[in-house]
């Protein structure tokens, strides 16, 4: 995925009873930098108190001082890495967020979005709630300061079953770490252990970096409370009847690392599976080679040469030192846009016919971009393959996605979008091609929205 209009949503880590935790944390928050570049943050327990540090940007730049990690000694800890989808971009959404209540100190890692948040904020603000950030893992935090529980336990179900929408979240107190996942399942965390500690994870690929092993799942509607007595698990009271499932297709398609396991499935196998279908569907006669937008693309496109029994080229060649900012020489007053990102290998497109294959394409703008350099290289013909059908419809449960009405193919057919990216030919795989990458038991558990506008989870 090229485009900048749609973001990834956020990662969280966690681990518990290991003499290293906070610099455990790190690493397993590096392991999943690619979920949120915006701020990155952690919070530790030494058993008597919770410290905090987060600031804006990447890991390696936010804790890029061994005092800092130092600083957050103890044997538990929970981090985050942040892109904004509820609240602003601002340093004080930065998470772990962390409150003194009633029951003691407690942070909060949260990857989702509440659909119900702004309605329960008003209430609360009604109410005499005073609020120190926008996001809505606040909206949590002031939940479970609210609640008329005795236990924490409860309380923080209690909070949990008033939240309608997608959350993976992890909570720290001063001696015990819980991770709790929505009914609907649609975020991913798995629970994993090394040397005796447990640790929890967005996506099992943290785990690998660390050694970790992987136990199993957060299952949905569960809350898990990892304390030196073990694990013990909990079920999170229901807001509304949960028919099934809603695993987000994207994580497959885009999101996720194609090295990790989520929704119980390797991602590797179900991009390649996708790039498999799209070329049985839309298959490009006598082409000379296929080549990937990378990264994202990369293993789809490999299913699709796999499966056309046609070559993979890496015809595009990634600047993987590319900052989110740039300076721009003043003289010329050029835009270099996509060419400081991307070089086509013009001695393997010249002349050729191409498939390039890409993941998903949302505004257009930067695939547009991106087949006006690969023309430069002279190609005989480019067809555009995209290894998910077209993006119709917003997501509401934590990905930030543009507005309907700028999605392109909302706006353009096919054959308009063709003359649009100055393309022989452009194909999307089909709705039913992209479930058939997925086991057929688990295909009705998967949330689709962004392309059908079938919306599982509803305030009503």
């Amino acid at each position: 995925m090229v485009e900048s209009s749609i973001k990834e949503e956020c990662g969280v880590f966690g681990i518990f009873n290991h003499e290293d935790a906070a610099n455990f944390t790190y690493y397993g928050l590096y392991a999943l930098q690619h979920r949120g570049q915006e701020a990155s943050g952690i919070c530790s327990s030494d058993g008597k108190l919770l410290k905090r540090y987060a600031n804006s940007g990447l890991v390696k730049d936010v804790f890029n001082d061994t005092a800092i990690i130092d600083s957050l000694a103890g044997t538990a800890a929970i981090g985050h890495n942040r892109y904004s989808t509820t609240g602003g971009s601002g340093l004080e959404n930065a998470q772990p967020m962390l409150i003194d209540f009633k029951a003691g100190q407690i942070a909060c890692a949260h990857n989702g979005n509440l659909i119900n948040a702004q309605e329960l904020r008003t209430e609360m603000e009604n109410a005499g709630s005073i609020f120190t950030s926008t996001n809505d893992t606040d909206v949590v935090m002031h939940l479970m300061a609210n609640s008329r529980h005795k236990t924490l336990d409860s309380m923080i179900l209690d909070s949990l079953s008033n939240a309608l929408g997608a959350y993976s979240m992890l909570f720290l107190t001063k001696d015990a770490l819980y991770a709790a996942r929505d009914h609907y399942g649609i975020r991913p965390l798995s629970l994993g252990k090394i040397d005796g500690a447990y640790t929890v994870a967005s996506e099992t690929c943290a785990f690998d970096l660390l050694g970790a092993q992987e136990i199993r799942e957060i299952q949905p509607g569960e809350m898990i409370k990892i304390t030196r007595d073990g694990v013990r698990s909990f079920e999170i009271p229901k807001f509304k009847p949960v028919k099934t499932y809603a695993h987000c297709i994207f994580e497959h398609i885009y999101f996720s690392r194609p090295d990790s396991r989520i929704f119980g499935q390797s991602v590797d196998a179900v991009r390649r599976e996708m790039g498999r279908q799209l070329a049985t569907e839309n298959p490009v006669a006598d082409a000379d080679f296929v080549m990937s937008v990378p990264d994202s693309a990369t293993v789809a496109t490999l299913g699709y040469a796999e499966e056309a029994q046609i070559p993979f080229q890496h015809g595009l060649i990634r600047n993987h030192y590319v900052g989110r900012t740039f300076i721009q020489p003043k003289q010329s007053g050029r835009n270099f846009g996509v060419r400081v990102k991307f070089n086509p290998v013009k001695s393997l497109i010249k002349g050729k016919k191409i498939i390039v294959v890409d993941d998903s394409i949302v505004r257009g703008t930067t695939m547009r971009k991106i087949v006006k350099l690969l023309r430069t290289a002279e190609p005989r013909e480019v067809h555009l393959r995209i290894a998910s059908p077209p993006v119709l419809h917003p997501c509401f449960y934590g990905i930030d996605m543009p507005r309907k009405d700028q999605f392109l193919a909302n706006n353009k057919n096919v054959k308009e979008i063709e003359s649009y990216f100055d393309v022989d030919s452009l194909a999307y795989l089909s709705i039913e091609g992209m479930l058939a990458a997925l086991p057929e038991d688990q295909r009705c558990n998967y949330c689709k929205a962004c392309f059908d506008g079938l919306y599982p989870v509803t305030k009503n």
